[in-house]
């Protein structure tokens, strides 16, 4: 697969999970106003917990490794994503890291081999 057919698979899966949260998610917020409530929803049973607890490490695990390549490749911008990944979700706040760091790298190869 090609970087720009990568990015771009990506690129509109990450928007697809954000139109579908605006959806599904941000009009019954809205009439209930309750976000305590709506974090709550997602542990109503052992099969929803298990899916929110999946959520909330695999953010978790993205947090640390925005951190770490931020020290060790010098990706930049990467803090981007951390907010995405409560709103709208992780698959947004994952796919926009994905590019950024892409971009980055594919930029930091070029470099290389220039020199």
């Amino acid at each position: 697969m090609s970087k720009s057919v990568f990015e771009a698979v990506v690129l509109v899966l990450g928007i697809a999970f954000a139109i579908a949260f605006v959806v599904l998610v941000v009009p019954p917020l809205l009439q209930s106003g309750d976000v305590i409530g709506a974090f709550a929803a997602g542990f109503v049973n052992p099969y929803s917990s298990g899916y929110s607890l999946d959520v909330i490490l695999c953010a978790l695990i993205l947090f640390v490794w925005i951190i770490h390549e931020r020290q060790s490749l010098g990706i930049k911008h990467g803090w981007v994503a951390i907010p995405l990944s409560f709103v709208p979700g992780v698959a947004t706040g994952f796919a926009v890291y994905l590019i950024l760091r892409s971009r980055q790298l594919g930029r930091l190869k070029a470099k290389s081999e220039a020199a």
